[in-house]
């Protein structure tokens, strides 16, 4: 799914990935942020819970942004691919500042919403300016190119990750999610074998990407963020070993970036910016 054109005179959205587990309450610095940026008290968020099987998930944020002063959050679920069409459930995004994938299973958002009327419309809004976050499954979903699953470990391995179609708000990078937590470079890493143009964006925990209209990310939350550049790939065995084998690659350039630290996703250029303390 290709991104929305961005209409004359207008900006793109923020795209905020989130890596989960993010601080819901004293001092939830990401969300706050997030709400911010859609307008502050003027705020109006779409909440899509779909990557939840639980019933809960979609009041919980409602209740999150509205004590962090958003004019309105309102949890609109898709539990069937022709949900994603129905009329009463569009109209939920007229108006809309912000829209937010909660998390839960990114194959079960791309089953349900990829290529549908409502991931056509998300991608248009984006492009007109609406900002759009996504925490774990739902920052994983965000862009064109998603890992669906795959095993966990820091060595990348011959089949042991699989990739689907996204949202499509971006083709430039692939989002892991809990990424430290659950140790998944190997995995990052495996899918830029498949495709060394994008950059590999890993999540920790209570970590966001803010990703500006000019495609410069900086870091905010808690913990790290680890920007994997295959760009300059110098040799990949992804093509020779057999299923189940490691994959040799030479010339992959790692950052770790915390609070405040920025890469510019065009220039590939990382710095440490103006580094933020932050507690757990």
């Amino acid at each position: 799914m290709c991104p929305s054109r961005v209409p004359k005179g207008k900006k793109r959205g923020w795209i905020i990935p989130v890596g989960g587990a993010e601080v819901k309450e004293n001092n939830p610095k990401i969300l706050s942020r997030f709400v911010e940026l859609c307008g502050g008290k003027k705020a109006r968020i779409a909440i899509i819970p779909s990557a939840s099987k639980l019933i809960e998930t979609g009041p919980k944020y409602e209740r999150i942004f509205k004590g962090l002063g958003a004019q309105s959050a309102v949890s609109v679920d898709f539990e069937k691919r022709k949900d994603a069409s129905d009329p009463a459930r569009l109209s939920v995004f007229d108006g809309v500042t912000g829209v937010f994938f909660t998390g839960g299973n990114q194959l079960r958002l791309a089953t349900l919403l990829g290529g549908t009327p409502v991931a056509k419309l998300i991608r248009e809004l984006n492009a007109q300016g609406v900002h759009v976050c996504g925490t774990s499954a739902g920052a994983s979903f965000i862009s064109e190119h998603m890992i669906a699953f795959g095993q966990e470990g820091s060595t990348p391995i011959a089949g042991n990750i699989r990739l689907a179609p996204g949202l499509g708000l971006t083709n430039r990078f692939i989002i892991d999610q809990h990424f430290r937590q659950r140790d998944r470079l190997g995995r990052l890493t495996a899918a830029l074998a498949y495709n060394p143009f994008a950059i590999g964006i890993g999540l920790d925990e209570d970590s966001a990407a803010f990703i500006s209209p000019d495609n410069v990310l900086e870091v905010g939350g808690s913990g790290a963020v680890t920007i994997v550049d295959a760009s300059e790939l110098e040799y990949s065995s992804m093509d020779q070993v057999d299923e189940g084998s490691p994959i040799c690659m030479l010339g992959i350039k790692i950052h770790i970036l915390v609070a405040g630290s920025t890469f510019n996703l065009h220039s590939r250029v990382a710095s440490p910016g103006k580094l933020v303390k932050t507690k757990k």
